[in-house]
């Protein structure tokens, strides 16, 4: 074994196959999992000869493909893909709907595809130092910085949280035809908590199963939507073949980039991969582990796609065009579909609120699970399960009753917290995706496995596109909202403050990092 001291060795492998480094932190040292909880991914009598071990650990190549592994690998993308579905999506997607037609589905498809990037980085990162993003900038960052960023994660969680909480209120509401207000049905979702909880200590597979059926009840009930209200394929195909935007439909273009990268969804899904027991020691299994992960995430991405796209098409199909468009948002969705199609067998008003619900549901126990991760990682917090989790959901259960009981005497409040909630929402997304990206393209902390160059400049490019996006939205709302000298003084300042900051995080990694981690050549793999 290399010593800490030696230079950040193996920058270029040799051709006889020499140590090459592997750095990662050390073993003994567990993050997002306790090693009972993780699933055992090896499969008796398929790749456990002790004569293939030995050649795959002296080799780093990967066993041949097993659908059975991959099965074993299936979860944390489906948990991660939630957050492509959560209420703020799919009011971005009946808005998109309602104002651009079908014209924007080319976005949503490269939004998607652009999503799927940030988060494969986060799996990558996980897999590969065994710790998730919050840790790693614990271990990286002074603790002003950390404390910082901390507070940036944390404030991105609860916005997102108070929309998606909002949204099964908004659900729950119609599936009561009205008999339980948006407070009660506030009060209502707090108790998915409970429900996380007690499948939590039944394992992690029956967590996910249980995300699988939720998941499978948005699918049901967006696609039966599609079905009823029976677009046009011509128009379907033609707006994802066919790339067209205008000035008319920038706003709601921005809105489809804007709601892809969520920040808190990083944090979790570089923690989740870590819930499969694979050995960090054995290049050939982590590599392994990279490759099922990234089919996995592939495949639990495209049926969010799916689902926005019905969405949209659906909404296109009622509204586009018409003096109910621009006044059409998540409260009201479900009368305007009612008042336009009904419905032969079921209410369409009663499918809205069901994918809705399953919406919002999951989304909010995955917002529950993802603040334990980000609390655990930034403050080192040795808790007991549900107590993080009671901390987590009164983060966002408390603030979102408040603003639930003020929408019984205004319901214009609605889309004035919306605005202040996705601005929150922007101002936060570089201080995840900065951070992701600096850290995977370091060989001290990746090794072999960091990212090349040409996947550093499409990343780099990917990520700056939400950035430079949600900044000029931001200077929008804000030039909207700001009057006077004063006023704008303070807002030059604070920009001024957050683009240093932004560049300090940048920089930070220029500079050699060795916190925490060991080299560990090619010949201790095995």
């Amino acid at each position: 074994m290399a010593s800490a001291g030696d230079p950040p060795a193996c920058a270029a492998p040799a051709p006889d196959g020499e140590a090459r480094a592997l750095l990662r932190p050390p073993p003994e040292e567990e993050a997002s999992f306790d090693p009972a909880e993780k699933i055992i991914v090896s499969i008796s009598g398929a790749d456990s000869d002790a004569d293939d071990e030995d050649r795959f650990s002296a080799t780093g190549r990967v066993p041949p493909f097993s659908w059975r592994k991959l099965w074993l690998f299936t979860g944390p993308g489906f948990l991660m893909s939630i957050a492509f579905l959560d209420p703020g999506n799919i009011e971005g997607d009946l808005q998109a709907g309602a104002t651009a037609g079908d014209t924007l589905l080319w976005l949503l498809l490269w939004a998607t595809a652009m999503g799927l990037l940030v988060q494969l980085l986060a799996a990558r990162l996980g897999v590969v130092t065994g710790k998730n993003l919050a840790e790693l900038c614990r271990d990286e960052y002074p603790d002003w910085v950390r404390r910082a960023l901390w507070l940036m994660a944390e404030v991105s969680m609860v916005s997102a949280d108070i929309q998606e909480v909002i949204g099964s209120a908004i659900a729950i509401k119609i599936l009561s035809r009205g008999f339980l207000p948006i407070w009660a049905g506030v009060v209502i979702t707090a108790l998915d908590c409970f429900i996380f909880l007690s499948l939590e200590n039944y394992g992690m597979r029956k967590l996910e199963a249980l995300f699988a059926v939720l998941i499978a009840i948005m699918a049901w009930s967006f696609a039966w939507m599609f079905v009823e209200t029976k677009p046009s394929g011509k128009d379907l195909i033609n707006g994802i073949l066919f790339p067209k935007l205008s000035s008319r439909t920038l706003r709601q273009a921005v809105g489809i980039v804007g709601c892809v990268i969520t920040p808190h969804n990083v944090f979790l899904h570089s923690a989740l991969v870590q819930s499969r027991k694979i050995d960090p020691n054995k290049e050939y299994q982590v590599r392994e582990a990279l490759r099922y992960y990234s089919i996995e995430s592939t495949m639990a991405l495209v049926v969010p796609f799916m689902i926005n796209l019905f969405v949209t098409t659906v909404f296109a199909k009622g509204f586009y065009g018409t003096e109910e468009a621009g006044t059409i948002g998540l409260e009201n969705a479900g009368q305007y579909l009612q008042k336009k199609f009904g419905g032969d067998y079921f209410p369409i008003l009663s499918i809205w609120g069901v994918g809705l619900l399953a919406a919002g549901t999951s989304s909010t126990i995955t917002g529950t699970y993802a603040g334990q991760f980000i609390m655990d990682g930034f403050l080192n917090w040795q808790l007991k399960k549900w107590i993080r989790a009671m901390i987590t959901r009164s983060f966002a259960i408390l603030p979102t009753i408040t603003v639930a009981l003020f929408f019984n005497t205004s319901e214009s409040a609605l889309d004035v917290l919306n605005e202040w909630l996705n601005v929150l929402q922007s101002v936060q997304i570089p201080f995840s995706l900065i951070p992701l990206i600096t850290l995977v393209s370091k060989e001290q902390v990746m090794g072999v496995f960091k990212i090349g160059l040409r996947t550093q400049i499409v990343t780099w490019t990917v990520a700056s596109l939400p950035i430079i996006i949600n900044g000029y939205l931001l200077l929008d709302f804000f030039s909207s909202e700001i009057r006077g000298p004063i006023s704008g003084m303070c807002l030059c300042v604070a920009v001024l403050a957050y683009g240093t900051f932004l560049l300090y995080l940048i920089l930070r990694f220029t500079e050699r990092s060795n916190h925490g981690f060991t080299v560990v050549n090619k010949n201790s793999l095995t």
